[in-house]
């Protein structure tokens, strides 16, 4: 069209306005999500309602709280009558809920070995950490079994010779056939430890007493057995898994029928009763005489466990990946194990984080089961607490206080887990 037909051709851009208050901010937010329609405008007023009646029940009580008390009778007397909570008991029992009957003077080892976790698993969860703290991240098994443990120090550095051993035993006998390596690798540690580590130990502990003090697995309690047997099944059950879902997937009869079946029966299989079986049926298949630790036993069922899940939710991940993956890796003439570990496997564990995550999620609250078999977790304690004459009566307190301890890892855990997501998610840049 002509410009000359035009009675007015703005020639200068107009200068920019801030939008209407209406379609910005806050205010858009607000219209958008919460009062969007007639029956988001009731619910959203309904929450509200339900959200103000919880505060007003809760806050008073909330803020009402006693925290200088050493029995639920002085904290009614100081109460007068009035309702309040009562926080005393977490006061005087933070120590026993947190560590159970670890002895006082040692909590610095637990405290140390939680400090060594997180260290060690900075340089796997974040990119920007060292890789030389990897280093750490394998040593971290053995030491942190000795400050908990203590005992002579040549029981973990034997126990970590074994994996040296099935190394060695890897390198040289794959040479023959790669699936006699990997039997090796799995055999030669097992006779290290069966046969070798146990005199090796002795004989190096009578040369050379070095060590700390020893405490028992039955002063073992609290928030800190939850975390021994919660993260010693997440780091355990991941690797398994990923092995048992290649299995699953595997084109030879043998090695996928003992998956399926292994994976089928653990997961029919109640966590409870595998528990029960750690406490009172495995040492029936142990050589006469043999002790084995009850703590070791669970984190054995635990992790045998969650494997069995963590295979489901990897095969989840391998059978999402399109046929072109798997051809494109054969197309570069990479055997099976490296194009499962440069092409297949990391798209498989991108797109599973979330069920991975919820498995580990569901794995670390499930440690609370193993109260039913006398170990005393968090809720173990929180009755031992409320039995004591002193305390007898109190619960939202303790359970508050439990429930509180989980939520801050779990809500971690799934907020790492999103964030995680976030960085892999490259489709689209």
């Amino acid at each position: 069209m002509d410009k000359s037909t035009l009675s007015y051709v703005r020639k200068d851009m107009l200068p920019e306005q801030t939008p209407p208050l209406a379609q910005a901010g806050g205010h858009r937010w607000v219209r958008d999500n919460l009062f969007s329609g007639w029956l988001n405008t009731i619910l959203t007023l309904a929450s509200i309602y339900v959200v103000y009646a919880a505060i007003m029940a809760i806050g008073p009580w909330l803020m009402n709280s006693v925290w200088n008390a050493e029995s639920l009778t002085e904290c009614r007397e100081i109460l007068d009558g009035t309702a309040g909570a009562c926080w005393g008991v977490i006061k005087a029992r933070w120590h026993q809920l947190l560590f159970g009957f670890y002895p006082e003077e040692l909590y610095w080892r637990p405290v140390l070995t939680l400090i060594l976790l997180f260290v060690s698993l900075a340089p796997v969860l974040f990119p920007n950490v060292p890789r030389k703290l990897l280093y750490l991240s394998a040593a971290f098994p053995f030491i942190g079994f000795h400050l908990l443990w203590g005992g002579s120090i040549w029981l973990p550095i034997t126990a970590a010779a074994g994996f040296v051993v099935g190394f060695f035993a890897y390198r040289f006998a794959k040479v023959v056939s790669p699936l006699i390596g990997v039997g090796a690798a799995i055999i030669a540690p097992v006779l290290w430890w069966l046969i070798v580590a146990g005199p090796l130990t002795e004989a190096l502990a009578s040369i050379l007493p070095i060590g700390l003090e020893a405490v028992r697995s039955d002063r073992f309690g609290g928030f800190m057995i939850s975390l021994i047997i919660g993260f010693s099944g997440i780091s355990l059950s991941l690797p398994i898994g990923i092995l048992l879902a290649l299995g699953r997937q595997s084109d030879m009869i043998f090695v996928k029928s003992v998956c399926v079946m292994f994976i089928e029966f653990i997961r029919g299989v109640p966590l409870i009763t595998l528990l029960f079986t750690a406490s009172l049926l495995l040492n029936y298949f142990l050589p006469p005489g043999t002790s084995f630790d009850l703590i070791l036993r669970v984190i054995i069922m635990v992790t045998v466990f969650a494997s069995a899940y963590m295979a489901e939710v990897v095969r989840g991940g391998l059978a999402a990946l399109p046929n072109g993956q798997y051809e494109a890796a054969d197309a570069l003439g990479l055997d099976y194990w490296k194009a499962q570990r440069l092409i297949i496997m990391p798209q498989a564990l991108k797109i599973s984080i979330p069920g991975i995550v919820n498995t580990f999620i569901g794995l670390f609250k499930d440690t609370t089961l193993v109260v039913f078999i006398g170990l005393l977790d968090p809720i173990g304690l929180s009755n031992a607490i409320r039995a004591d004459s002193n305390w007898q009566g109190i619960y939202w307190e303790l359970f508050i206080f439990i429930g509180a301890l989980f939520f801050i890892f779990c809500f971690g855990m799934s907020r790492y887990s999103m964030s995680l997501e976030r960085r892999l998610k490259t489709d689209h840049r």
